[in-house]
């Protein structure tokens, strides 16, 4: 009576596969993944800048020209300026209310540098403020 042996194990074909098939999805993960972090890094940053646009619209909104909705008086009174942001590196809010907020260089590598977020308020007919983003912040970040 023959017995064939049965096969135990994987083959170094079936090995290859699995190998492939794990560094085609690490190729697609990795670029993903960094930028997602980098994207929660300058979330911190857009939060900052968010809390100041609300001071300059609150601003605004009691009558105070844009041109004065820049002074300490002004804003820091409603919101203060963000000091203690771990990723900003400068903060600045020049007339009329245009905010610019640069990260840090050193946790946003591959992008340009410095990578800033400059925010520039427009008066609607009806009072509202349009927000208009600029800077080189990439669409990706911001």
């Amino acid at each position: 009576m023959n017995i064939k042996p049965t096969q135990k194990g994987f083959t170094l074909i079936e090995l290859l596969i699995v190998v492939a098939i794990i560094g085609i999805l690490a190729a697609i993960a990795i670029p993903a993944y960094s930028d997602y972090t980098k994207k929660a890094k300058f979330a911190e940053v857009i939060s900052a800048v968010n809390g100041v646009k609300l001071a300059i619209e609150v601003c605004s909104a009691e009558g105070i020209t844009l041109a004065n909705c820049t002074t300490d008086a002004s804003v820091t009174n409603i919101v203060p300026l963000p000091a203690q942001v771990a990723m900003l590196s400068a903060f600045a809010v020049a007339s009329p209310s245009i905010i610019t907020a640069t990260a840090l260089a050193t946790e946003f590598s591959g992008e340009p540098v410095p990578l800033t977020s400059v925010q520039t308020p427009a008066l609607q007919a009806n009072g509202a403020l349009l927000w208009v983003e600029t800077g080189t912040c990439s669409p990706k970040l911001c």
